[in-house]
């Protein structure tokens, strides 16, 4: 009878061809790292590529094996942590740089920003080849540097009193409207790839 780790590892070969590529979720300086693992608990779940979390204090260690080993990350993640992929930058522009070198397009979750492209969660399109989702601080929200970088800012509507979420429901929100639309895109192209002759038959 296989053990867990076997059956662990069968589900994570079985969910492969439904991962999203080239999506990362970027985590900038959160304060709590319950938070971490919350999120990363939403990344794993939604079958996202990579973490990347900014931590300009340097509270986190550049081992991820020693961070994931942390009872408040591995206990939040429900041990999603064991299978996620992160990578920690000691600043926002360290991150940035990075992504920009790789050819990653960001963008930002933040209210309206005056001077940039506004769009309301489900209105804008996140098809792009390589895309960095960029989640702000529990308090203080996204920097301005990242903000500036952006190519275009989203916001989730809200119609309560209460006109904030906090981090990990952010993350889950965000990132399951942009896992859903990447998994049609990708499924539309691979269709278009078996049955080259589709488009054009529809068109004549």
């Amino acid at each position: 009878m296989p053990d867990q780790e076997t059956t662990l590892r069968q589900r994570a070969k079985a969910v492969k061809p439904y991962r999203c590529k080239n999506l990362i979720a970027v985590i900038e300086n959160p304060m709590d790292a319950k938070n971490i693992g919350t999120i990363l608990r939403n990344v794993n779940a939604l079958g996202i590529d990579k973490t990347y979390i900014v931590d300009a204090k340097r509270s986190l260690p550049d081992d991820w094996q020693e961070l994931r080993e942390r009872r408040s990350v591995a206990k939040s993640s429900v041990s999603a942590s064991k299978w996620s992929f992160v990578k920690r930058f000691d600043s926002t522009e360290d991150c940035l740089s990075h992504l920009e070198k790789n050819r990653y397009v960001s963008i930002v979750t933040s209210p309206h920003i005056k001077g940039k492209d506004n769009y309301i969660l489900h209105e804008a399109d996140y098809t792009h080849p390589r895309l960095a989702v960029w989640f702000g601080n529990e308090s203080r929200g996204i920097s301005n540097l990242a903000v500036e970088r952006s190519e275009f800012c989203v916001s989730i509507p809200m119609f309560g009193i209460v006109e904030s979420l906090n981090l990990g429901t952010t993350t889950g929100i965000v990132l399951y409207e942009i896992t859903k639309q990447r998994r049609a895109y990708q499924e539309k192209y691979k269709r278009a790839i078996r049955n080259p002759g589709t488009a054009t038959q529809g068109a004549a």
